[in-house]
């Protein structure tokens, strides 16, 4: 007999109330976890779907948690039957999965009763994204972009737009190069570290005061990538 119970679990019927009330605490928590990662969101891929996800599948997670309790024998056949789907969507940002795994936690340690886990899990984790999201701990690029534009082959401006780079840049270095108009011109592609975001305005309009310098384009990599 206690091997049975040792296999099988005892089994523990739980009250509507119950069931109710663990399925709706974890829909509120995860509803506030997902609304920081909306707030905070910093890559140009959003999906509404994706916060959808992170709700629903929460939700599930404490369903599954409740319907196996204690039983061995239960999660043995949850685990198989999970095993046999094969979920294909690619999760493009790591950050996009931790939300994803903190919102299944929620899901687990509701679904086992264990709401404080839940509640202050939730608060810590989402007071820490909205501070790494507002402070600049670990950013690289606050002040780096890309620049181009076009010069005649052999131009003698180059060394003015070099000139110009120096006076308002930390630091730049030549990337890439391509001819364009059949060899007539030159497109330059310059990564650059601005001294100070100010300055962007001021390399652009210097560039254009340059004869044969055309096209000039500054592209921030904050406004990209670190939004």
């Amino acid at each position: 007999m206690d091997d049975f119970l040792t296999i099988y679990g005892t089994t523990q019927w739980l009250g509507a109330e119950q069931i109710i009330a663990a399925l709706l605490i974890c829909f509120v928590l995860t509803s506030a976890v997902a609304t920081v990662y909306r707030w905070t969101f910093q890559s140009l891929s959003y999906s509404r779907s994706f916060i959808h996800t992170m709700i629903l599948s929460s939700m599930v997670v404490t369903m599954i948690i409740m319907a196996v309790g204690n039983s061995l024998a239960r999660g043995l056949g949850i685990l198989g039957s999970l095993a046999i789907v094969r979920f294909r969507t690619p999760v493009r940002d790591t950050r996009d999965m931790t939300f994803l795994f903190a919102c299944l936690g929620i899901g687990v340690a509701c679904g086992s009763a264990v709401y404080g886990v839940a509640v202050i899990g939730a608060v810590i984790i989402s007071l820490a994204a909205v501070l790494l999201h507002w402070s600049p701990f670990a950013s690289r690029r606050q002040h780096e972009a890309l620049l181009r534009f076009v010069l005649p082959p052999d131009s003698a401006s180059e060394e003015k737009v070099k000139h110009i780079m120096r006076r308002t840049c930390s630091a730049f270095s030549l990337i890439a190069m391509r001819e364009m108009h059949q060899g007539e011109m030159i497109e330059h592609c310059y990564q650059i570290r601005l001294l100070d975001p100010s300055y962007q305005s001021a390399i652009i309009s210097s560039l254009g005061e340059i004869e044969d310098l055309s096209e000039p384009n500054l592209l921030l990599h904050r406004s990209t990538v670190e939004l």
